[in-house]
């Protein structure tokens, strides 16, 4: 399998410390302040900047706050001048303080203290790593007008090469898809779905996870509960590499017709046994439900089932993610995106491997996969992203297309139910 080529820039290793000549004006300030990160055609992050009173203070020169992933267009849309922009785009980090005396939000004044700007230059698109920037700056101007700026921002801006393998399902999960490799216009089959809505035949592996029954859903079930859904991934040789299937039905919880938080449904991840043939061992859960709103979401929690983990059988939390139920959105595992706790320096084993060389860190973990979906009623073929750096052999990469599959069919299970419609008779109020 032959990666897409895509670079990760990071921003970290933030701080502000002023200069004696300037704490007059910033003595009121409280920390931590606050920064927003720009780059054009990316959305805005905000995120914390620590005040430091020592001038020997150093940052944590490992510690990342914000991340952007850029692709060839990406590159190529930043060096190519606009009618309606600067020619040369510039990664812009504005920076701006809290006043002491704010409650709650109450009274909060926000001023802007300074900008730090880096030009994008060619050296973006070499795909070699590159330390653009490390160390202390000056931003804004004190009041004095003696030239000396009023603060100094440290950060360090790396760019890293982040190559990916870009996945697509060729059609909707539930017709069975092919799912082929894309590399540019060319798509090469890697993997086949095999999707299948009743319980798992008697001769099935996977019926170890359940009891076995042999009723088909019809209409009637599906307005009270949606089960039994199951997804098998094949490799080119016809064996089955991956599965996904629903191990608590999607019901509506007492008093509404949708699936709420209270009582989610859940998909179990699995994957083959090295150790027995024809068995499969839990690799991860996902939880799904609906959240009602101006506009309603589903909410994709994934745990990794970790057999290292508190001595055996723990979970652990790795993304939480809303999707529009309308218009669908992107699912991801990231640290950079989107750090936890107790993900935070936990390896993502592999289907394969001992699982030591994934460690879910923001130093060595970052991005790890995506997989972007439709919304209700839509046509979904979902397209999946993987780091390269987390694909050792094609099972690897199999088992994120369990997951995907489970979160595109989490959009259709979470749908409202419809409540069967009592006839009225001359005899009814």
């Amino acid at each position: 399998m032959d990666p897409q080529a895509f670079i990760r820039l990071s921003i970290g290793a933030l701080a502000l410390r002023v200069p004696g000549t300037a704490k007059p004006r910033f003595n009121a300030l409280e920390s931590p302040c606050s920064c927003e990160i720009r780059l054009r055609g990316f959305p805005v992050q905000t995120t914390s900047v620590p005040l430091v009173s020592s001038p020997e203070a150093i940052p944590d020169p490992q510690s990342i706050a914000s991340s952007f992933y850029l692709e060839k267009s990406d590159l190529k849309a930043l060096l190519t001048p606009g009618c309606f922009y600067a020619s040369h785009a510039c990664l812009e980090i504005a920076v701006f303080s809290r006043r002491k005396g704010s409650h709650c939000g109450i009274g909060m004044k926000r001023q802007q203290i300074g900008t730090f700007k880096l030009e994008v230059g060619p050296e973006w698109g070499e795909g070699k790593p590159a330390i653009l920037f490390n160390g202390w700056i000056g931003i804004g101007k004190s009041t004095q007008d003696n030239g000396q700026h009023g603060a100094e921002l440290h950060l360090r801006i790396k760019l890293d090469p982040d190559p990916r393998y870009v996945f697509q399902f060729e059609d909707e999960t539930k017709l069975s898809p092919q799912i082929v490799q894309m590399q540019g216009t060319i798509k090469q089959p890697i993997f086949s779905c095999k999707f299948s809505q009743d319980r798992v035949s008697q001769a099935d592996p996977l019926n170890a996870f359940w009891s076995f029954s042999g009723d088909r859903p019809d209409q009637e079930t599906e307005r009270r509960e949606r089960k039994g859904w199951k997804v098998k991934i094949h490799d080119l040789s016809g064996s089955a590499v991956a599965a996904a299937f629903i191990t608590t039905p999607f019901v509506p919880s007492t008093g509404c017709d949708w699936v709420a938080r209270s009582n989610p449904g859940t998909w179990l991840i699995v994957r083959p046994d090295t150790f027995r043939h024809e068995s499969w061992q839990p690799w991860g859960k996902l939880e799904a439900w609906r959240e009602r709103g101006t506009r309603d979401l589903i909410c994709c929690r994934f745990h990794l089932l970790s057999e290292a983990h508190e001595g055996g059988g723990g979970e652990l939390l790795m993304s939480e993610i809303f999707l529009n139920s309308e218009k669908g959105g992107e699912f991801f595992i990231d640290t950079d995106r989107q750090v936890r706790a107790a993900a935070a320096a936990t390896p993502v084993p592999s289907p394969q491997s001992s699982g030591d060389y994934a460690g879910l860190s923001p130093v060595v973990g970052g991005f790890v996969m995506s997989c972007r979906v439709q919304g209700e009623g839509k046509s979904s073929k979902p397209l999946v992203q993987l780091a390269m750096r987390h694909v050792m052999c094609v099972e690897d990469a199999a088992i994120f297309m369990a997951l995907a599959a489970a979160v595109d069919l989490s959009i259709e299970a979470c749908r409202p139910f419809r409540r069967k419609i009592r006839r009225r008779t001359r005899h009814s109020w």
